[in-house]
């Protein structure tokens, strides 16, 4: 598959985005029709907001949660498909783990919950994955939105896409290259889908940490992420 090659330029489209969500969350009160028009109509965008519950993930330098910023992503990342008419599923709507209940020990509710997500992942309807993580290092410069990819042709493309939409939109510096998820990485590598998971942003660079708390930065994100899958085809 080829990546579509659109009149509008990516960061217009980012930007029309913005303006549709934030038509939605500040100026319509009652409920909103799903637009009619999707590229994708026999596809289900599963949106992964990672970790969750007992597993916050990286901690910001506020002590917020990385998962709750996963959440806060995923959640207005919804509210933009939603606009365009694309058939989403989200993995989770709260700071919850997917464990199973009788899961006692941390690692074993880590285990489970991945085993939860995949088969989410597996049993959606024709599924497409894009997981949301943030990123964290011990040296406090390290910065910029790097995207991750299952290991196949069409993830690839997809991965490359983002990344360069991401560094157009948010940080012309960001020199980071799409790559091949590690095998380490559990979700990625146990679904049958094109994926990819997005580390945002650097918790551990306080510029970064600071952009990464706030509203505005996160629905750029959101929107970023859904304008690259509104684009590729």
């Amino acid at each position: 598959m080829k990546m579509v090659k659109s009149r509008l330029t990516p960061f217009l489209l980012l930007l029309l985005l913005v303006l549709a969500l934030s038509y939605l969350l500040y100026f319509v009160q009652g409920s909103v029709p799903t637009a009619n028009y999707c590229r994708f109509p026999t596809q289900t965008l599963v949106i992964d907001a990672g970790h969750g519950g007992e597993d916050g993930g990286a901690v910001a330098l506020s002590g917020t949660a990385e998962s709750s910023i996963n959440l806060a992503i995923a959640l207005k990342m919804d509210q933009l498909c939603g606009l365009y008419g694309v058939q989403t599923k989200l993995v989770r709507t709260e700071d919850v783990s997917l464990a199973d209940a009788d899961a006692a020990t941390l690692r074993e509710k880590k285990h489970t919950d991945l085993l939860n997500r995949v088969e989410l992942v597996e049993n959606a309807e024709n599924a497409v994955l894009l997981s949301i993580h943030q990123n964290n290092y011990t040296s406090a410069s390290s910065h910029g939105a790097q995207v991750f990819y299952r290991a196949d042709v069409e993830s690839q493309q997809w991965a490359a896409q983002l990344q360069e939409l991401l560094r157009q939109s948010l940080d012309p510096d960001n020199t980071r290259q799409a790559t091949e998820i590690p095998d380490t990485v559990y979700l990625m590598n146990h679904v049958s889908c094109r994926a990819v998971l997005v580390e945002c942003g650097f918790l551990s660079n306080p510029a970064e940490n600071t952009l990464l708390e706030t509203d505005g930065y996160q629905t750029l994100i959101a929107a970023a992420l859904t304008a690259s899958y509104l684009l590729y085809d």
